[in-house]
């Protein structure tokens, strides 16, 4: 049975954070709020548990899941940051977009792409990023769904399905929301991948 909190969205209750940070550090798997749809998550270096998150989104392995890191300074320990993608970053971060950039060996293999680069995501939530800087290491962001891959916004609807499934979730409201915008950072200027939420008309 899932353990449940609720949270408050500006003042997050750092108890309820730090049960699901040792949860994580057991190799556990959490739900947690983001600036966009809820996240489905672990510590992305333990193996067992990224395979978890395979087995409950219903996928074969070979969907790539971005991850979530605390601020723009932990970046650079995951990815290769050149000048260019630091500033475009810092224009769009904290904020509802996924950055493509090329990958640093710090980072597990099973999450980089063919053209070795990952997806990092530094969301506008109080509560993720707490999240992330309590257990001192990113964790896995995918958005939780039905099997079908079906976007799943309300607590009570996400507790109900996957209530045997996952070890605690971190509620804090209906996110009826998109998926963030997915930009590639990995060449000389800033190509969308995907547009979800969040003014891509700063990147002009």
């Amino acid at each position: 049975m899932m353990e449940y909190y609720e949270l408050h969205p500006v003042t997050p209750q750092l108890r309820y954070i730090n049960k699901a940070v040792e949860v994580l550090k057991q190799g556990g798997v959490i739900i947690y709020p983001t600036d966009t749809v809820y996240g489905l998550g672990c510590d992305i270096f333990n193996k067992e548990a990224v395979e978890r998150i395979y087995s409950i989104k219903n996928e074969a392995g070979t969907k790539l899941f971005s991850f979530l890191c605390a601020d723009l300074k932990d970046i650079s320990k995951y990815a290769k940051v050149s000048d260019y993608s630091y500033k475009t970053m810092k224009r769009l971060l904290p904020g509802p977009f996924t950055c493509v950039l090329p990958a640093a060996r710090e980072v597990p293999k099973k999450l980089w792409t063919k053209r070795k680069s990952v997806g990092i995501r530094v969301p506008d939530n109080e509560i993720a990023r707490t999240l992330v800087k309590e257990l001192g290491n990113p964790i896995i962001s995918t958005s939780v769904t039905t099997r079908k891959g079906e976007l799943l916004y309300d607590p009570e609807e996400i507790r109900y399905i996957l209530n045997t499934q996952v070890d605690l979730m971190l509620a804090s409201g209906v996110l009826n929301s998109k998926t963030s915008t997915i930009v590639d950072l990995t060449g000389d200027e800033a190509e969308i991948i995907r547009e979800g939420k969040g003014d891509i008309n700063i990147l002009a």
